[in-house]
């Protein structure tokens, strides 16, 4: 099929108006959070990679919905929408050797958390050792605005999925085991997780 020139010029702004309503979207997901207790500035889109934005996408998955489901070797999060979709974010996740695999589930929540090291954070490097009695919630804290607490058969694993002050981070492997997200992205994965929520890690 051919399209004449006449029509191509009719149709532009139609495909143009597509391609800035998409663009918006996005932006919108990374807006500013004024009503924050520490209050989120915008993050333009521009400085997010496309493919570690935030979207819903078609995803094929034996899990229910609810189900979280991290894809390591992808730096991925999939959060189960079901009816073959899922709300994908990008994250950070941990340094080989540091990291999580297989199953947990969701044991508590926190917004704008404390944090401490974990004893062996704490063994391995003395900078961690001077936070031991733990670091209050806020813009500087490694925990960012959201976390989300990973356990197994009632215990702690002392994995999170979190927000991060390092947003530079996203798409790499450099966390000490936890998943890190933007923040904006997590508040947004926090608000439809339930406290019991399976949790599934996919290592490489």
């Amino acid at each position: 099929m051919t399209i004449s020139r006449r029509g191509f010029l009719i149709a532009l702004p139609l495909f143009m108006a597509g391609c800035s309503s998409t663009g918006l979207n996005s932006q919108t997901n990374y807006a500013a959070l004024p009503d924050e207790k520490f209050p989120l500035k915008q993050v333009p889109i521009d400085n997010i990679k496309p493919e570690l934005r935030r979207q819903e996408v078609a995803y094929e998955t034996a899990y229910a919905a609810g189900t979280i489901v991290i894809d390591t070797p992808a730096r991925r999060a999939y959060y189960v929408l079901g009816n073959g979709r899922a709300m994908r974010y990008g994250v950070g996740v941990g340094r080989e050797g540091l990291a999580l695999a297989g199953n947990a589930y969701v044991g508590r929540k926190a917004e704008w958390p404390s944090w401490t090291p974990t004893e062996n954070m704490q063994r391995r490097e003395e900078r961690y050792r001077r936070l031991a009695g733990g670091m209050p919630g806020g813009p500087n804290n490694p925990l960012g605005a959201r976390a989300m607490y990973l356990y197994r058969g009632g215990n702690d694993t002392h994995f999170r999925i979190h927000g991060t002050n390092q947003p530079e981070s996203i798409g790499l492997a450099m966390s000490s085991g936890c998943i890190r997200m933007m923040n904006h992205d997590v508040i947004d994965l926090y608000n439809r997780v339930e406290v019991g929520a399976r949790v599934v890690v996919i290592q490489a």
